[in-house]
C-alpha cells in the first residue's frame, strides 16, 4: 500500500502572518487568497481528469495546530487511505493522535515523528 502520494501542504509560524503573505504576494508572487494562505493547484498522471492542490499558510506564532511542542512549521502530506496509514503507524508503534477530522476539505489525522513534529496526513476529496 502507498502511504504518502504528496506534499498536500506547507505551514509555518509567523509573527505577523498577515504582514508576512501580503511579502511573498509581493516579491514572490505568492497567489495569497483572502483567507491568508495560497492554493497551488495542478495535475497529477495518476487522475489526469482532476485537479490536486498544495497550500501554503502562515500561522500565527501561537498556534496550537502544530501540537504541544515549539515547533515553526508543520508538513502536511497527502494520503489516498487514512484510516489505513493511521493504522499502520500505530502498528508501527508511531505517536498518532486519537482525533481525526473530517469535514468538506476531506480527512485529517497526525502522527508525530521521532523528534517531536507533528505532521498532518490529509485524504483529500475525491476528485482532488
Amino acid at each position: 500500500m502507498q502511504r504518502v502520494t504528496g506534499i498536500g501542504g506547507v505551514f509555518f509560524k509567523a509573527k505577523d502572518p498577515k504582514a508576512l503573505a501580503a511579502w511573498y504576494q509581493t516579491h514572490l508572487g505568492v497567489p495569497v487568497e483572502d483567507w491568508g494562505g495560497a492554493v497551488f493547484r495542478w495535475q497529477h498522471q495518476g487522475n489526469p481528469t482532476g485537479t490536486g492542490s498544495t497550500v501554503w499558510s502562515p500561522f500565527a506564532a501561537d498556534t496550537s495546530y502544530f501540537g504541544p511542542g515549539a515547533q515553526s512549521f508543520m508538513l502536511n502530506f497527502r494520503v489516498a487511505d487514512l484510516a489505513a496509514v493511521l493504522q499502520l503507524l500505530r502498528d508501527e508503534g508511531c505517536i498518532v493522535d486519537d482525533n481525526t477530522e473530517d469535514s468538506e476539505f476531506g480527512k485529517f489525522g497526525w502522527v508525530t515523528d521521532p523528534e517531536g513534529n507533528r505532521i498532518e496526513l490529509w485524504q483529500p476529496p475525491e476528485g482532488q
